[in-house]
């Protein structure tokens, strides 16, 4: 998964970006600081600044504003390397952190060793675009459940209680139930509802028709209990499958791995990293929780997770999906390389 050159350089610039303005700081072959001061977070001022220097390595933590800074010193004609900030503990732990010292960290550990900095992955901008508009989508719908838990919660309090149903049919079966003496505050909220509920729908009948522009989707959504959303955001997410040296590295990438603390003879069970990409590390475990139902179809994905969860514990119950979340992500990374038509009894049909 690299994305840039390992060979030593001869100068390198580190970039602590903030909103309004950045820090930088220069350094050359052998770490001593050429330059250093402030710029303005624009595209104007970052071209002008970078644009008059000599060709170099950028090195700059991933934020809300990397995406379109590392187009423009890209532009430039920098090397651009955006660091993971959970991995520089330089920063993040340091006793004496400011905005000077922290660009000053970043030039001179870009300098010696890129894979101190665990590059992050340039997404696209079809990625951003696409990755937008499901984001969208999850924000409407995640509003929606604090409303209904809001109503729900509110009525409790008076001593009512409003009727089990889905989502979507929520504001219809609560307008029906709703306490007289509650009614004049509360349809606001319900009425605020069925707008959420006709915006979510549209946004489903885009991600649809994004599905239709991507092929590869089609191939995802073999595996039952992946539907749109996953195979959407699995695809945006990767983006280039030839990019892992191996299906198993995906589920490393998205955090669904145990994280490893061995030294000695002490070597505990951590939890898994949760690095990568928050949103579809919990779309994966929704799909592992839709396989492994009991109306679910057998496949060997099930198989695998009821073994794990044989003892019928909270604990391995939630082990399980976990573990048949990354085997989904390898199996989704393996379909895509490969093109073949899923076989959800295979491994079982293979040892018989």
């Amino acid at each position: 998964m690299q994305q840039a050159s390992t060979q030593p350089v001869d100068s390198c610039f580190g970039l602590d970006l903030g909103d309004l303005s950045s820090n930088h700081c220069l350094v050359d072959g052998q770490g001593q600081i050429v330059r250093e001061g402030t710029v303005e977070t624009t595209r104007e001022a970052l071209m002008q600044l970078f644009s008059a220097v000599p060709r170099s390595r950028v090195v700059m933590e991933a934020t809300r504003n990397t995406h379109w800074v590392r187009q423009v010193l890209k532009a430039a004609g920098h090397e651009v390397i955006v660091a993971n900030p959970r991995q520089l503990h330089l920063i993040s732990k340091s006793l004496r952190k400011t905005d000077r010292n922290d660009a000053r960290i970043l030039a001179r550990v870009g300098r010696l060793d890129l894979e101190l900095l665990r590059p992050v992955h340039e997404r696209s901008d079809l990625s951003m675009q696409v990755r937008l508009v499901m984001r969208s989508r999850t924000s409407l719908v995640r509003m929606r459940t604090k409303l209904i838990n809001l109503v729900r919660g509110s009525v409790k309090v008076f001593g009512y209680r409003m009727p089990t149903c889905t989502a979507e049919h929520f504001h219809i079966k609560a307008r029906l139930a709703m306490p007289a003496e509650l009614r004049e505050t509360l349809t606001p909220l319900l009425d605020t509802l069925e707008g959420f509920g006709e915006k979510i729908k549209a946004y489903d009948r885009q991600i649809a028709q994004l599905c239709e522009q991507f092929p590869q989707t089609k191939v995802f959504q073999q595996v039952r209990g992946v539907g749109p959303l996953v195979s959407l955001t699995f695809l945006m997410c990767v983006e280039d499958p030839r990019r892992f040296k191996d299906s198993r590295s995906v589920g490393v990438y998205i955090g669904l791995t145990p994280g490893s603390r061995q030294s000695g003879n002490s070597d505990p069970r951590m939890r898994i990293t949760k690095q990568g990409d928050g949103e579809l590390r919990a779309l994966l475990v929704t799909a592992a929780t839709h396989i492994m139902r009991r109306s679910a179809p057998d496949t060997d994905l099930k198989r695998y997770g009821r073994r794990i969860a044989q003892s019928g514990t909270p604990r391995d119950r939630g082990r399980a999906k976990i573990a048949v979340a990354r085997k989904l992500a390898v199996l989704l990374h393996r379909l895509w390389l490969t093109g073949e038509v899923y076989e959800p009894l295979r491994s079982t049909a293979a040892a018989a």
